[in-house]
C-alpha cells in the first residue's frame, strides 16, 4: 500500500471514529454511502478500528467502546482522533505564547499538534514531561536551515525534559518529574486532558500523571487547557484541578451551546478554534 493509500486511510478511520463517538453507533451501509468506498473497505477498517480499541464491532456496524474510568489509551490511538481539530485548536492556541516566555506543555496529542506551532517563536524556554513534544523541538533544530546572510540568527528554544517515568501517553510523571516541575515557574501552561467536566472538573485515568499535572497547574501564571469537543463530559479516574483554576479553554466549534455556556459561566475566557478570524467566542 503507497504512503498516499495509507494516509487516506487514516483520515477515513478518524471520520469512522468520530461518526460512532458522535452517533453512538454506525452501520455499514451509511460508511460505504458517506466515504463513498466499498462495504469491503468498511469492514477492514472497522476490524483495524476494533483491533486498536477504537470502537467495538457489532452485526452491521460498530458502537463506542465503553471505557473505565482508569483506562487510558496510547499515544498512537489518541492521535487519530479530532486530527483537523487538533490543528485548529494548536494554532489558536500558539497564538497566546509571546517570544521569550517560558512555557510549559504537558503531555497528549493536542499539546504535541501546538509544539509544532511553537517552532517559529523565538527565545522560548520550554519545559514539558512529554517525551514526544521535547522531540518536536529537538528534531527541529537538527534539521533547521541556516540563516540567510543578513538576517538575524534566531535563538532556538531552550527544552527542559523533567524526567519521570513513561505512560502509554508518552508523559513521564511521578516523584522525579514533580520534583523538578516543583521549583519552576511558567508564564503559560498549555495543558491537555483526558476529560473536563463541571463537576469533575479536569481529571486523568492515572493517578501519577494527576499529581504531576497538579505540579504544572500550580507553577503557572496562566493555565491555558487545548481540548477538543469530546473530551467535555468524559471524567477519568482522578481529577487534578477545577474549572476554576483554568484561565482558557481553547476548544473546537463541535462544542455543543449548551457547554459553552456553561464554561463561560466558569472560566475567564474560551478560544473556539476555527469558528471566526480570530477563534475568540467569549470572554469572560
Amino acid at each position: 500500500m503507497s504512503e498516499s493509500q495509507n494516509l487516506l486511510a487514516e483520515q477515513r478511520r478518524a471520520l469512522i471514529v468520530d461518526e460512532v463517538r458522535r452517533r453512538g453507533g454506525v452501520r455499514v451501509n451509511e460508511l460505504t454511502r458517506r466515504l463513498n468506498v466499498s462495504d469491503m473497505t468498511v469492514r477492514r477498517d472497522l476490524d483495524a478500528l476494533a483491533r486498536q480499541g477504537m470502537v467495538e464491532k457489532v452485526h452491521g456496524g460498530a458502537v463506542p467502546v465503553a471505557e473505565a474510568s482508569s483506562h487510558e489509551p496510547g499515544f498512537e490511538a489518541k492521535s487519530t482522533l479530532e486530527p483537523t481539530a487538533k490543528e485548529e485548536i494548536a494554532r489558536a492556541a500558539a497564538g497566546l505564547v509571546a517570544p521569550g516566555s517560558a512555557v510549559a506543555l504537558s503531555g497528549g496529542t493536542t499539546t504535541f499538534a501546538v509544539a509544532r506551532r511553537l517552532l517559529d517563536i523565538p527565545d522560548l524556554t520550554v519545559v514539558t514531561n512529554s517525551v514526544r513534544v521535547a522531540d518536536v523541538f529537538h528534531t527541529a533544530q537538527g534539521t533547521a536551515a541556516p540563516a540567510r546572510p543578513g538576517a538575524p540568527r534566531q535563538a532556538p528554544a531552550t527544552v527542559v525534559l523533567t524526567g519521570g517515568v513513561r505512560t502509554p501517553s508518552d508523559s513521564l510523571v511521578g516523584p522525579v518529574a514533580d520534583q523538578a516541575i516543583r521549583s519552576l515557574h511558567f508564564d503559560l501552561l498549555l495543558l491537555g486532558v483526558h476529560g473536563i467536566s463541571a463537576e469533575a472538573g479536569l481529571s486523568t485515568p492515572n493517578l501519577a500523571e494527576a499529581e504531576t499535572n497538579r505540579r504544572l497547574v500550580r507553577s503557572a501564571r496562566r493555565v491555558v487547557v487545548v481540548a477538543d469537543h469530546t473530551k467535555w463530559g468524559t471524567v477519568g479516574l482522578s481529577s487534578f484541578a477545577s474549572l476554576e483554576e483554568v484561565d482558557v479553554l481553547v476548544t473546537d466549534p463541535g462544542l455543543s451551546p449548551a457547554a459553552r455556556a456553561e464554561i463561560a459561566e466558569r472560566l475567564p475566557e474560551l478560544i473556539v478554534a476555527g469558528e471566526d478570524d480570530t477563534g475568540r467566542a467569549a470572554d469572560g
